[in-house]
């Protein structure tokens, strides 16, 4: 039996929503396996080439993990410590702030004939707050990374097991299918792997890149921490399109707080803008680009959505797993219709012809 529109269309809200309520119920056992499923997928090439070198395949992951964990460690180490220089400091940065900003008020004020002491009471209440609110994340920060330490455990067992079991893994998806089907499987599974390498090895890239840019420029312009700034601006700059905008707010923040001229706050802007410019038309397009287009309208919707769903955690995935779904509806027929609507191929305009209506014949 054919069902209505309707119909279809409330099935399809309803399973959609049921989706999405599963997904962020089990979160904290799907998270860890999608990241370890990306990371494996990137270090297989690795795995691969130990191997090549007459490795055992379980000592070629083993020394391919000890690897990525030295680097890893070796950059916490220096985050958390840049970090904590910038935690000791971050009352008085608060302070120097917020006194700018009672003067500031303060002026608008007597222009505009205000008020002045109740603007100045709800100063100095948020300054009270910003404090308090900075030592209350430090302290929730420790424990949702609490929380999260048995997961990270997690995931280097699982990349581990992906990357032991991969022959297995493959060969399930490859009889999950009927013969006549092995080809396009073959063909998506090896455009899936080579699309997220690329990705996220460009994303580390233009991470470094971008972070080298942002510290030498804050160098020149002698802002404090410019090292902690820069590296946190390169990782939220892998956000796409928000990320961007929420890094500049940190060292216009810190250059209020520290320089005497408010000029620097332009230079700052001014800063971020060029190497936005070259991350933009440079980096992004060289380095970090691949054969799946992804359009901005969808990135933006998916990031929220993968900031609602997850946290942010479903930030950082949800580009790699849109990129996936699109690849995985370029080459499904019945679903291409979504790949294109997801890309960026932008059609060619129609042009509508106009319709000449012919003069009905004068009857005699």
């Amino acid at each position: 039996m054919k069902l209505p529109f309707y119909a279809k269309a409330a099935l399809f809200f309803v399973g959609f929503y049921a989706l999405f309520t599963m997904l962020f119920i089990a979160q904290n056992i799907i998270i860890p396996i999608v990241f370890a499923l990306i990371f494996a997928i990137v270090l297989h090439p690795v795995v691969n080439f130990f191997v090549r070198k007459k490795i055992n395949r379980t000592a070629a992951i083993v020394i391919t993990l000890l690897l990525v964990f030295i680097i890893i460690a070796a950059f916490g180490t220096f985050f958390i410590s840049q970090a904590g220089r910038f935690g000791e400091s971050w009352p008085v940065l608060v302070e120097k702030f917020t006194g700018i900003l009672n003067q500031t008020v303060t002026g608008v004020a007597d222009y505009f004939d205000l008020n002045p002491k109740k603007l100045q009471a709800w100063i100095a209440k948020t300054e009270g707050e910003l404090v308090d609110s900075g030592t209350a994340a430090i302290g929730r920060t420790l424990v949702v990374l609490g929380n999260w330490v048995v997961v990270l455990f997690l995931v280097p067992v699982y990349v581990f097991l992906i990357l032991f079991y991969h022959p297995i893994l493959i060969e399930f998806i490859r009889r999950l299918f009927r013969s006549g089907d092995q080809a396009q499987v073959k063909e998506i599974v090896t455009q899936t792997k080579t699309v997220i390498q690329r990705y996220i090895v460009g994303l580390v890239i233009e991470a470094v890149l971008v972070a080298v840019l942002e510290i030498l420029f804050l160098f020149l312009l002698g802002i404090d921490y410019a090292i902690l700034i820069g590296i946190l601006g390169a990782l939220l700059n892998v956000i796409p399109y928000i990320g961007g905008l929420v890094a500049v707010a940190l060292p216009i923040m810190v250059a209020l707080a520290t320089k005497s001229s408010p000029w620097f706050v332009v230079y700052i802007a001014a800063g971020y803008y060029f190497i936005q410019l070259i991350d933009n038309n440079y980096i992004v397009p060289k380095i970090v680009a691949s054969k799946v287009k992804i359009n901005a309208l969808f990135s933006i919707i998916v990031v929220i959505a993968g900031n609602a769903l997850w946290g942010i955690p479903g930030m950082f995935l949800s580009i790699p797993l849109l990129a996936i779904g699109k690849l995985v509806c370029d080459n499904i027929e019945p679903l291409k219709p979504w790949g294109f609507l997801l890309g960026d191929t932008m059609p060619p305009l129609l042009k509508i012809k106009p319709i000449l209506r012919r003069k009905k014949p004068v009857s005699s």
